[in-house]
């Protein structure tokens, strides 16, 4: 077998992280946390409310996030009284929306860089400026006249 093949252990070198997207509970336990029946939890991921992942036997398997969407499906059910089909609209709404300000966030992070370069870059150019400049005096305003005659080469 290639080394490069070779799979890395869970455990070792790398740690296996569970986070809120790990999909970790059969749709028994799933069902148990959520306070919901094991059906409703099918008829919920064929109407795409909650899709949870699926195993390579096709078993789903839900994650922490998905048993919290299932809550809040029930709650806005059940205790606001919206359709399923409205609930359905609502979740698209809010994950467009954490979408969008997950771009908003990338923006503005793109546009404090351009201005951190753009500062940079302007420095750079005033620090490139000849300091042997002298200031103007507007001729008008000094009463005299200023004649600039270059010199000639000694011949």
């Amino acid at each position: 077998m290639d080394p490069r093949q070779r799979r890395q252990p869970p455990f070792g070198n790398r740690a296996y992280e569970l986070t809120d997207e790990t999909p970790v509970y059969v749709i028994s336990v799933a069902a148990q946390l959520s306070g919901l029946h094991p059906q409703t939890l099918r008829q919920y991921d064929r109407l795409g409310l909650v899709s949870p992942d699926r195993t390579a036997g096709r078993g789903r398997r839900y994650s922490a996030r998905d048993i919290e969407l299932l809550r809040a499906v029930q709650q806005l059910s059940q205790d606001e009284g919206i359709n399923l089909a409205g609930i359905k609209r609502i979740i698209e709404l809010e994950n467009q929306v954490a979408a969008l300000q997950a771009r908003v966030a990338e923006l503005s992070s793109a546009v404090e860089g351009a201005a951190l370069a753009m500062q940079q870059r302007e420095a750079q150019v005033h620090a490139s400026y000849r300091r042997d400049l002298v200031p103007y005096q507007d001729v008008q305003q000094a009463g005299a006249l200023v004649v600039w005659r270059p010199k000639r080469p000694q011949e």
